[in-house]
């Protein structure tokens, strides 16, 4: 799963030097991974590279991943319920939009893609209803935040750019792989955005032009979104130290040297 997560690792040097990267390639396509296991794989990279007397950069990923990490977010790791699983086998989409509904408000859309994925979202929330985080929740990390603030025309321009060379380098091929591997085509519509929308086109459930509109559309909505939470992230107290996109590189890396230099001071 490369080119649809936007792996990149192409980019990770330097003047010829490679740069060490973490957490990337440590499950097989497929699996569920989640956003209580990343904080603890987050944690074991962390505590590895400040071993070593080096500054750890987390770069990229959701809002909601960062700023768990960030702020130690209190979460569970939450067993299969089949009894549950079981009661709720067979409902439609709508019918377990219901019933989540009833645990939470529904701001992320993302919960109810999929039955499986309603269904383990309304068996999380069932779960936190009766349980209580452990003695072992991560403390809050004291961090310098840099976002790149790029106007919203060009960043729209960007992600098509991106799409279109993502597909023009092998993405259908890379989906069509891992369906022909034995992974199941609703698992990869579990994971939303490119492998969603390129595994119903290779099940014939959208035509290429019809993948490709779609598909566009959800990462300028998902763009759109991040860029709500990071808005949100600053409004519940983490400061984003905002760089204009415009900047040469040279200026870019002037400004973050700064920052950083006005950090170790305080």
């Amino acid at each position: 799963m490369d080119l649809g997560t936007g792996k990149d690792l192409d980019e990770y040097s330097i003047n010829g030097e490679r740069i060490n990267h973490h957490i990337i390639d440590i499950r097989e396509a497929g699996y569920k991974y989640n956003l209580f296991e990343f904080q603890h794989d987050f944690i074991h990279a962390y505590d590895e590279i400040k071993s070593k007397g080096k500054i750890p950069i987390l770069c990229g990923g959701t809002g909601m991943y960062i700023e768990s990490v960030l702020k130690g977010y209190k979460l569970l790791s939450v067993p299969e319920n089949k009894e549950l699983r079981e009661s709720l086998a067979g409902k439609s989409l709508e019918e377990l939009a219901v019933i989540l509904s009833s645990y939470k408000k529904l701001h992320n859309t993302t919960d109810i893609d999929t039955a499986k994925r309603a269904i383990r979202e309304i068996e999380i929330q069932e779960y936190y209803k009766h349980a209580t985080p452990d003695e072992t929740e991560l403390s809050p990390l004291n961090s310098l935040i840099i976002g790149v603030d790029i106007e919203r025309n060009e960043r729209r321009r960007k992600i098509s750019v991106r799409l279109k060379e993502r597909l023009e380098n092998g993405m259908v091929e890379e989906v069509k792989t891992l369906l022909d591997s034995g992974i199941p085509a609703e698992d990869l519509i579990y994971y939303g955005l490119e492998y969603k929308y390129l595994t119903l086109y290779l099940t014939n459930q959208l035509s290429y032009d019809e993948m490709i509109s779609s598909l566009e559309i959800a990462i300028h909505q998902f763009a759109k979104r991040q860029m709500t939470w990071f808005r949100g992230m600053e409004k519940r107290g983490l400061k984003i130290n905002w760089i204009d996109y415009n900047l040469s590189m040279d200026e870019k890396v002037a400004a973050i040297k700064e920052l950083i230099n006005d950090a170790n001071k305080a």
